[in-house]
């Protein structure tokens, strides 16, 4: 008996075994008409009777098909027979179990080379060669997850080990934004700066990718405002700790030298990817990090998208007669499902209404176009500037969202900026005078986030 008359077997006469394994197993799968063919009609009669069928059951629906020839029924009809005759109650179900998946995944294989070679050579009208790493990667990626969701009673020893567990986050080279965070940013995350224009978004940006290739980690940085090239000067000048200014004159020998004493520092990559305005959604950056992948063996930990407004929706048409909250919630939507799919944080921006821009204290209802952004979001917060705070070589950071922690817990805080060389850097406590901590305006905090009323940094 081969492998696919075991499996259909088993189908009929183990209801344990067909619980465990329909799920996972697709008609395509058998390359034999007769075996696909009674296949769909177990498939259809367990969905419609939620029960294993019978060999009489199967052989009536076969004769009232009318798809088939009457050569096509006598085959079924046969195999139906000689299923029924060879029938062994005795195979080992988990043996099966096990075969039944190295069978799917052998076959998803198969046919995704099958599926790659037609789009190749034209015959698939519906993808393009850059689907080709996707179907691949989809197909390798084949096995029988038997999990259906989390039982509150019976897995309460899971729930357990998960409250105890330590999470895996990205730090910030930022003490403040670490605190706010509960140690930095975990993955499945979407993570949004909303400023104006010209307030630091970019800069922030640039700084927090920098700082994280730094630790040692690869981040992939896509631009669709200004151009690689921008973008890794800016890079350039926090890292290597000149101004821009100073960057230009710098001797390609001293620079070559602070760039090698950066690499030997750290063991993460910094991809930087320009895309144009308004023409790349998470389709594009998919197959972006699939051809990282495969020409690079470049994994990114932290994806930073500069910036989310002006990127396009995958699943609306741009152009389409649909109003701006609902378009750029689903360009939000999208983009933290790619967080979720390939299990890291993204980290982008937004921009601030014209009230929002004049505003010293703007809030969630000053997000541009949509408010469809916040509420996707699990970390936001503002940027905002001043003549005052310019003078002085800080910005301002509000905290509006954080899923994290109470985000009144630092409501509001500066941190120092040397716009020169694109840094951010924290400062003393005492730089924090006269900032109100919504939520805590009775008390001021020490330099660890700890509540103490001996100390005097605040007036409030």
């Amino acid at each position: 008996m081969k492998l696919e008359q075991a499996i259909l077997t088993s189908l009929i006469y183990n209801e344990d075994f067909l619980r465990k394994v329909l799920p996972f197993i697709k008609p395509e799968y058998f390359s034999d008409r007769t075996e696909r063919t009674l296949f769909n009609e177990i498939t259809s009669f367990t969905e419609t009777y939620n029960s294993s069928p019978e060999i009489a059951a199967l052989s009536i629906a076969v004769k009232e098909k009318t798809n088939l020839t009457d050569d096509e029924v006598q085959k079924c009809e046969d195999y139906l027979s000689e299923i029924e005759k060879d029938n062994n109650p005795k195979t080992e179900i988990q043996w099966l179990v096990d075969k039944t998946e190295k069978f799917c995944q052998e076959k998803a294989i198969y046919n995704a080379v099958l599926g790659s070679i037609s789009i190749l050579d034209g015959k698939d009208k519906t993808n393009d060669k850059g689907a080709i790493p996707k179907i691949l990667s989809d197909a390798l990626a084949i096995s029988f997850d038997t999990t259906v969701g989390h039982d509150y009673l019976q897995d309460s020893d899971e729930r357990y080990e998960f409250y105890h567990r330590k999470e895996e986050r990205i730090p910030f080279d930022l003490d403040i934004f670490n605190k706010i965070t509960k140690g930095g940013l975990p993955a499945k995350t979407l993570n949004i700066a909303l400023a104006g224009t010209g307030v630091g978004k970019s800069l922030f940006m640039c700084h927090m990718a920098a700082g994280a290739m730094v630790q040692g980690r690869n981040v992939l940085y896509i631009t669709l405002e200004m151009a690689e090239e921008k973008i890794a000067e800016r890079i350039d000048a926090n890292l290597l700790n000149v101004t821009l200014d100073d960057l230009m004159d710098l001797p390609k020998d001293l620079y070559d030298k602070k760039v090698e004493r950066v690499k030997s520092k750290t063991t993460g990559k910094l991809i930087i990817k320009e895309y144009p305005t308004a023409s790349a959604s998470t389709i594009h950056f998919r197959t972006l990090l699939n051809e990282l992948n495969l020409k690079k063996s470049f994994i990114p930990d932290i994806i930073f998208v500069d910036y989310l407004n002006i990127c396009c929706s995958a699943r609306i048409r741009a152009g389409s007669n649909i109003n701006s909250y609902t378009y750029v919630k689903s360009i939000a939507e999208e983009l933290r499902g790619l967080a979720v799919e390939y299990n890291l944080p993204i980290v982008s921006a937004t921009q601030t209404t014209r009230s929002g821009f004049t505003s010293s204290d703007p809030g969630l209802e000053d997000t541009s176009e949509s408010f469809g952004l916040p509420a996707t979001a699990d970390l936001m917060f503002a940027l905002i500037t001043s003549e005052d705070l310019e003078a002085l070589g800080q910005i301002m950071v509000k905290q509006l969202k954080n899923r994290y922690n109470d985000p009144s817990y630092y409501k509001r805080f500066t941190v120092g900026v040397d716009r020169s060389k694109m840094k951010l850097y924290d400062i003393d406590q005492s730089g924090q005078m006269n900032i109100i901590d919504a939520g805590h305006d009775d008390k001021p905090l020490n330099t660890f986030g700890n509540r103490d009323k001996k100390f005097e940094g605040f007036k409030v």
